[in-house]
């Protein structure tokens, strides 16, 4: 797995990749940091996170579009599930290579908090709860986009199909909203993403969100090894 890991966070900073992520990224974090905190003169980084999270559904499938796509379209798929490296180490490697780099383009909020601290007494434990809660929000988004990536050898369906995932999961409450069955609504509520995730910004950490997210994230792990296993006894 530790080769995988390598080879992939390699990858990402041998192309533009990385550095076109995290320039983006630090870009956008900075115009709202701007513009919540220094220009409102506030040591509030709940708008900061929560406008960011626009721009993570949208940054992420960039990161993991390559995961397994480009190795499909390289015709280098076939060496890497002959390797005598177990699939779920394959995913492994690579979850985690694209997980590294998200964090840190994460990393940055906590300098804006150290920032803040030189001017006020920041608030702690939101700023940390609401870190983590972005990471495991990540790290479950980032295994869905590299299941949606095992599928396809076409790295832009990848990414698209993957916007498209978060543009859903953003847009989960309003499609809540308008449906009048009630099963059907509270069935859509468990899955609400934004739900799980809001606890986390107000300073609250609990178990169940904590719980949802590592689920998610070792399902949609699964599935992808599950594909690939597939793929190579075909």
């Amino acid at each position: 797995m530790t080769a995988i890991l390598k080879r992939e966070l390699s990858s990402y900073f041998r192309s533009a990749t990385a550095y076109v992520v995290m320039g983006v990224y630090f870009f956008f974090s900075g115009l709202f940091f701007y513009l919540y905190c220094f220009r409102a003169n506030s040591t509030n980084l709940s708008y900061v996170y929560a406008n960011m999270f626009y721009i993570i559904m949208f940054i992420i499938p960039i990161i993991a579009m390559k995961t397994f796509s480009e190795e499909k379209r390289q015709k280098t798929d076939q060496a890497l599930l002959t390797s005598p490296t177990s699939l779920t180490e394959i995913v492994l490697g690579k979850f985690l290579g694209a997980f590294i780099l998200y964090s840190i383009c994460c990393s940055i909020f906590l300098l804006y908090a150290v920032v803040i601290s030189f001017f006020a007494q920041p608030q702690w434990s939101v700023v940390l709860c609401t870190f983590l809660g972005i990471l495991l929000l990540g790290g479950s988004f980032i295994a869905i986009n590299v299941f949606i990536s095992a599928l396809t050898e076409s790295m832009i369906v990848a990414a698209v199909a993957g916007m498209a995932i978060g543009l859903i999961i953003d847009m989960m409450t309003y499609f809540i909203s308008m449906i009048s069955i009630t099963w059907i609504a509270d069935l859509l509520g468990k899955i609400n993403f934004i739900n799980y995730y809001q606890n986390f910004t107000y300073g609250v950490l609990s178990i169940v969100d904590v719980v949802f997210f590592l689920s998610v994230t070792a399902m949609f792990l699964f599935f992808t090894v599950r594909i690939l296993e597939k793929r190579r006894w075909s």
